[in-house]
């Protein structure tokens, strides 16, 4: 019953996910990308710092300030930046099914940088993604968009924040740790303005509404994935993470007006389900205690 539990509230919270993403496309036609960073990033950080003085959790304790929690929340920042620019420059869909590769890369730099043992199967099964990924953003072909490798440099970023987290000390609480990334959204959103030259743009209250939406549902998307893995076995649930690139697919067709050719569906199913074999095999070989050569 727990797993149950926890595959709706993973499916739950990739759907607030795509509404923050579609709230953010949609304020991107008429906002800067900076600001628009900066507002999620106080909106997001002023909801975190709320939860952690409620659990008498201080955002202001040296442990959480310590250089690997800094190196996190810039590459959270950095994340956040390129995926904001890439969603107001290419379509939520391609957007999204690039970004299912986070998983594969992830595996990738821990074998690289940490010395984790990733075998022949699970490098092949990184190979055909990434080569999903070439279908996707076709480089050097006439569908070529480079807007879309902002995708790339976020999922690099967001391989980075997880790799990181790894090391951190686990006795900081993740709503601190999540302050932290959003608070290091706000300077990287001004950073963007002042870089670009362009002027914060006033909000109307409708505007104001949508982006209060998406900040409530990026919060409440943040909490239901967390509860998720503590209440459900991560075998069972994790694999529910790829409804997110089926949400944003249906966003994109009936929102925005979109239609991904087949090249882009194929490069996603390979994205998906190599992406789903590297976990199953991750979470088989850590049951039998083997290796990744295995």
């Amino acid at each position: 019953m727990q797993n149950v539990q926890g595959i709706l509230l993973v499916i739950a919270a990739m759907a607030g996910f795509t509404i923050e993403d579609m709230v953010i496309k949609h304020l991107s036609q008429a906002l800067p990308v900076g600001q628009i960073l900066v507002l999620i990033g106080c909106g997001s950080a002023l909801v975190f710092a709320v939860m952690s003085e409620a659990r008498r959790q201080s955002v202001l304790a040296r442990a959480a300030w310590r250089p690997i929690f800094l190196v996190r929340a810039a590459a959270e920042a950095t994340a956040a930046m390129a995926f904001v620019t890439a969603l107001s420059l290419v379509d939520i869909s391609v957007v999204a099914a690039v970004f299912q590769a986070t998983p594969l890369v992830i595996t990738m730099g821990a074998a690289l940088f940490l010395g984790e043992a990733v075998g022949w199967r699970r490098w092949s099964a990184i190979g055909l993604g990434l080569a999903g990924v070439l279908l996707i953003i076709r480089p050097g072909l006439a569908g070529f968009e480079p807007a879309a490798l902002f995708v790339l440099i976020s999922v690099c970023a967001v391989a980075t924040r997880d790799l990181v987290t790894r090391r951190i000390d686990v006795a900081v609480s993740s709503t601190v740790v999540s302050f932290q990334g959003f608070a290091a959204v706000i300077p990287a959103g001004a950073a963007m303005l002042l870089v670009s030259g362009t002027a914060p743009v006033a909000l109307s209250w409708g505007q104001g509404a949508l982006l209060m939406v998406g900040i409530v549902f990026g919060a409440l998307a943040y909490y239901a994935i967390v509860q998720a893995m503590r209440i459900g076995d991560a075998a069972a649930v994790t694999p529910f993470r790829y409804t997110r690139l089926l949400f944003s697919l249906l966003a994109g067709v009936l929102v925005f007006g979109e239609r991904p050719d087949a090249l882009t569906l194929l490069g996603a199913a390979l994205v998906i389900g190599t992406g789903l074999y590297t976990f199953l095999r991750e979470h088989r070989l850590a049951r039998r205690g083997g290796t990744g050569a295995a």
